[in-house]
């Protein structure tokens, strides 16, 4: 049982066979899903590197449990303590090793239309090869000339790809919403129970806005301060409110019938979370009351201890990754790369109501290679590419900039820390409010779209 396995992971490592479990236990894998897991587990890898070289605990807890350390440092040329393995500018040469590797494959598949071709046997395999040209390309990043001018070059390029990423995200997240709906709706014709479903979810959410804004309008506002959340507040809430209005209106249902409040709750409650995200992440106010300085509009959790601003932080930076690893598998799929272009898909799907629609197949009918001892893997390429390799890599080289400033905080890097990921800074706090806007730009764009564009929308 052990040396099928052996030689079929062999050849995944450093051939073009496809990657699978050994345990044959194990459901059935498609070859695309397998080749896209690999590829969000080599960004995952390097991502969590770039998170332990920006917390000090970490090191410090290297420092106390390695033997030798500090000889080991000396003998690596890093530095007295590996000074240079820590910090904004390691992660930033990390990343930028990162991003190499993804925009090499970028250009690398440019028009692969299928997988029985030499390239496409790269992407999809030599993983054992593939990883050690990452870890070249990321301990490259160390050796370049003219640190100064190279961190400061970087740090705009990584600004202009983190925005870019940021952009895609938000239209994904719209394209989420009109999905999950269409989905949900296709099966009332069958079974009235999915009617029941969306009006409860719709409930839920438009519940979880609603006590989102009466929690800010308590917590984050104060009579004598805290004006531009008092300002935004109001305004985030106003446009929730008119999307949802515009998303049942009759002009809208005439040329989207399935548009509903599904949509606008699962807008309203993001909405929610970046605002909320945008004021915690605000420089803290100071406002004088009985002769004491106290800060005001902040979370009342601030209060309590370290461990459990440790809890908060981890939390934050789960759901971080969670969501880039989302938008880096989701976006290259057929459906999704139609939404980001803003058009209809112009292959006709049908649609089967599951409540775990986000992980549909695009058709049933594929090749299956039995291992004997293993993991089943499904060759859903060899008539051509499920999505698109390059843009596929494309959208990791943009995920990689993204990480690469959210983790050093944008432009507030000096002396940043990943335990201090939650607390504030301007830059932060306008990058999220202005993703508020354009999320709800993008949204009711949707919905306006094929009145101002029909013969783009046309079936």
């Amino acid at each position: 049982m052990c040396t099928p396995c052996c030689i079929s992971q062999l050849a995944c490592c450093c051939g073009s066979a496809a990657c699978s479990c050994c345990c044959n236990c194990c459901p059935k894998i498609k070859q695309s899903t397998g080749t896209r897991f690999m590829y969000a587990l080599y960004f995952l890898l390097v991502t969590i590197i770039c998170v332990i070289m920006m917390s000090p605990t970490v090191e410090q807890e290297l420092r106390d449990n390695i033997p030798f350390y500090s000889e080991l440092c000396e003998k690596l040329n890093a530095g007295e303590n590996c000074k240079t393995l820590v910090g904004y500018s390691a992660v930033y040469k990390v990343c930028f090793g990162m991003s190499c590797f993804f925009l090499f494959f970028c250009l690398f598949t440019i028009r692969v239309n299928n997988s029985t071709g030499c390239r496409a046997a790269v992407h999809n395999g030599f993983w054992l090869l593939k990883f050690i040209v990452l870890v070249a390309c990321c301990a490259g990043g160390f050796f370049l000339p003219e640190e100064e001018t190279f961190l400061e070059v970087w740090r705009y390029v990584g600004v202009a790809g983190g925005l870019f990423f940021l952009l895609i995200q938000l239209m994904l997240l719209v394209e989420f919403a009109h999905r999950w709906n269409t989905n949900w709706s296709s099966g009332v014709k069958y079974n009235r129970l999915w009617y029941a479903a969306l009006a409860f979810v719709t409930l839920v959410l438009f519940s979880f806005a609603v006590g989102a804004v009466v929690f800010m309008g308590l917590f984050y506002t104060h009579p004598e301060a805290c004006l531009l959340n008092k300002i935004f507040l109001g305004i985030n809430g106003s446009l929730c409110l008119i999307v949802s209005l515009l998303a049942i209106s009759p002009c809208i249902q005439k040329l989207q019938p399935t548009s509903g409040l599904l949509q606008p709750g699962v807008i309203s409650v993001y909405v929610m979370y970046l605002t909320f995200s945008a004021f915690s992440s605000k420089p803290k106010e100071m406002v004088e009351i009985d002769g004491t300085n106290t800060t005001v509009c902040v979370f009342p959790f601030n209060s309590g201890s370290e461990s459990d601003k440790k809890i908060v932080t981890a939390l934050g930076t789960v759901i971080l990754f969670g969501c880039v690893l989302y938008s880096c598998l989701t976006s290259t799929t057929r459906r999704s790369s139609a939404a980001l272009r803003v058009c209809r898909n112009s292959e006709p799907e049908t649609e089967r109501a599951r409540c775990c629609f986000c992980f549909g197949d695009d058709t049933d009918d594929y090749d299956e290679e039995t291992t004997g001892s293993g993991q089943n893997v499904i060759y859903d390429e060899r008539e051509g590419t499920i999505y698109s390799y390059t843009y596929f890599h494309f959208v990791f080289f943009l995920g990689s900039l993204y990480v690469m400033m959210t983790v050093t905080n944008w432009f507030h890097f000096d002396d940043h820390k990943i335990e201090k990921l939650l607390d504030g800074s301007w830059s932060v706090f306008w990058i999220k409010m202005a993703s508020c806007w354009v999320c709800l730009i993008v949204y009711m764009w949707t919905l306006v779209a094929p009145m101002v564009c029909p013969k783009r929308f046309e079936a």
